[in-house]
């Protein structure tokens, strides 16, 4: 068992390459605004603070044309060796705000929305959990909820892989069924992707 979160930080990851999509997809318009905008947008409509945005391939690029809002930069210079170097630079930035949990929030899924990152952390509270996960059409997904019991193991994470092994042998993870009609958890790849979101 875990403590209920007090304060939750919001950790958008931002920061690779996007070699399957052919371009730096962050920034391929959606709606009128760049495709990362949204994922800023719903982690600052959210309740969680502070909400950080982890920048590493064409940082200066994307962070000139991101409106932040009260969101602030955090830099990831190791960003080629994999995801796992970007959640140790979120989390490694969300500890100096003494946060008891974060949010991992991925930059590639625009449909995520405040009312779902703020279930999340409901969820949390309730459950007393390591850890939630969300859960649509029968596959587990982020947004994920780490609490700060967890931060020590993600922090020796190596190379390009997320927490999910870590959560794997844990049996203290909840998680938090999302219908389509809450929030859509389509993380873009392709273009193709792209092309499959409702207009």
């Amino acid at each position: 068992m875990s403590a209920p979160a007090a304060r939750v930080a919001a950790i958008v990851l931002a920061a690779g390459e996007a070699r399957r999509y052919g371009s730096q997809k962050l920034l391929t318009p959606l709606r009128g605004r760049p495709l990362l905008q949204h994922a800023v947008e719903a982690a600052n409509a959210s309740s969680l603070s502070p909400v950080l945005v982890v920048l590493g391939a064409d940082a200066d690029e994307i962070a000139s044309r991101l409106v932040l809002g009260r969101a602030r930069v955090v830099r990831n210079p190791d960003f080629a060796s994999g995801q796992a170097s970007s959640l140790r630079a979120g989390i490694a930035a969300a500890r100096r705000d003494d946060v008891s949990a974060v949010v991992i929030v991925l930059g590639d899924q625009p449909l995520v929305t405040a009312a779902l990152l703020d279930g999340l952390v409901s969820r949390q509270r309730e459950a007393a959990s390591a850890a939630v996960v969300c859960v649509q059409d029968g596959r587990r997904s982020p947004p994920t909820v780490l609490h700060r019991d967890l931060f020590a193991e993600i922090e020796k994470l190596r190379g390009d892989v997320g927490a999910r092994e870590i959560l794997a042998r844990r049996s203290d993870v909840a998680s938090l069924e999302v219908g389509r009609e809450q929030a859509r958890l389509d993380d873009i790849d392709t273009p193709g992707d792209l092309d499959r979101l409702p207009s």
